[in-house]
């Protein structure tokens, strides 16, 4: 299962500059125009509140508005979106998401636009043999399906009554287990992970999880957290009972050190060790699976040569034999250059984002100023070459301190 990254780039792009008519109409030709897998990262660079988190914020709404909708939304609570807030008029501007998949070597488009009452339109194509073929599309109430759905047509009908003003109709169709459709709500549910920040309150639950998944898990981690030099030889998750609270249970981390296995609790260890068995628990089961993860702020607390071992997984064929994806926000410039021995990033792998006079994010990657081979991404991106980053005058700053 694989997915092609740059095209939900290309969706939130393209979604400043259009009607919602021309956004669709141009969405729905795949970005694709070989076999030829899209790039396996994706790093996003900008300036503080410049909007980074807002387009994993975006990935993590498409991903519940698919799997959450029908089943958990509220009846009569409308969308539950964050529009712009800095324009009277964008607040009430439609919202729309687009996602190109390939899923059991099929490729896919499915895309939908919402405000905060309705789904406003919905639609779902697939492209067997390379040639388009509509499965279904809504417009408002109405849904028209595909001649390939032709014998399930009673059950879409149905279907169609019970689908909400305010819900997917992919998302009711995952309720009926509709075998044309079931494969692409498949992949929004299991082939796609969001991790917006590490919550020590969790970390014990998700290591658990991750070592029940698999016998060999353990040592894979364990593994791992040797490679990082972080001095750990051992994990274990146990549960403790806590009489205070009528003996609620809970589970808790311990961590081997040394040659004589002392252990450590989990408050004894650094946020970067911490933040790095966070990341591997969601990594490895991404490798397992060829599913795509999207984490904001990669590097928090992660010295930068961890960084790129990490996004170096992701980039080699051996480690990532099933196509998974990492999409990434970043502020470590470092992964411009070069480290390891060789670059970290392709051209095609770097986007940025910046606010426009309108305090709107815009979304544009580093292809756009068609960099030669030898120049200096990282110091061409920090002088302000390609935009993206802070502008700042020592001076403010001295003033702010003197309150002058």
């Amino acid at each position: 299962m694989s997915w092609k990254g740059v095209s939900v780039l290309r969706s939130f792009r393209m979604a400043n500059h259009r009607s919602i008519a021309e956004e669709q109409e141009l969405l729905l030709m795949p970005a694709w125009r070989s076999d030829k897998l899209v790039v396996p990262v994706t790093a996003i660079y900008g300036a503080n509140a410049s909007g980074k988190s807002n387009v994993i914020s975006g990935l993590a709404f498409m991903r519940e508005a698919v799997v959450q909708s029908f089943a958990r939304w509220d009846v009569d609570g409308g969308i539950p979106r964050k529009p712009f807030r800095l324009s009277a008029t964008s607040r009430t501007q439609p919202s729309v998401y687009v996602a190109e998949l390939v899923v059991e070597g099929v490729p896919y488009t499915y895309g939908f636009s919402v405000d905060d009452g309705q789904v406003l339109e919905e639609w779902l194509y697939s492209y067997p043999e390379k040639r388009r073929r509509m499965l279904f599309s809504r417009k408002r109430g109405e849904i028209r399906f595909g001649t390939t759905l032709g014998e399930l047509k009673p059950k879409l009908e149905m279907l169609e009554e019970l689908t909400r003003s305010n819900s997917l109709f992919l998302s009711a169709a995952a309720r009926l287990n509709l075998d044309p459709l079931v494969p692409v709500y498949r992949w929004f549910q299991r082939g796609w992970r969001i991790r917006n920040s590490m919550h020590l309150k969790y970390l014990a639950e998700r290591v658990n999880r991750f070592l029940d998944g698999s016998p060999g898990n353990y040592d894979r981690l364990v593994a791992l957290l040797a490679a990082a030099d972080v001095g750990i030889t051992g994990v274990h998750v146990e549960e403790t009972v806590n009489p205070d609270r009528f003996g609620a249970r809970s589970l808790e981390l311990r961590f081997e050190h040394g040659v004589e296995d002392e252990l450590f609790e989990a408050g004894d260890e650094s946020d970067g060790t911490l933040s790095w068995l966070d990341l591997l628990t969601v990594v490895l089961g991404a490798l397992d699976e060829g599913a795509v993860v999207a984490v904001d702020e990669i590097d928090t607390s992660l010295h930068p040569l961890l960084t790129a071992q990490l996004v170096g997984l992701f980039q080699d064929p051996v480690a990532n034999s099933k196509n998974a994806q990492l999409i990434f926000t970043t502020h470590n410039t470092s992964l411009l250059g070069t480290m390891i021995g060789d670059k970290v990033l392709d051209r095609d792998q770097i986007w940025f984002v910046q606010k426009n006079s309108a305090g709107a994010t815009e979304l544009y990657p580093l292809t756009d100023f068609k960099p030669r081979q030898d120049q200096n991404l990282e110091r061409r991106y920090l002088g302000g070459s390609y935009g993206a980053v802070p502008v700042l005058d020592h001076q403010d700053f001295v003033n702010a301190v003197r309150n002058r």
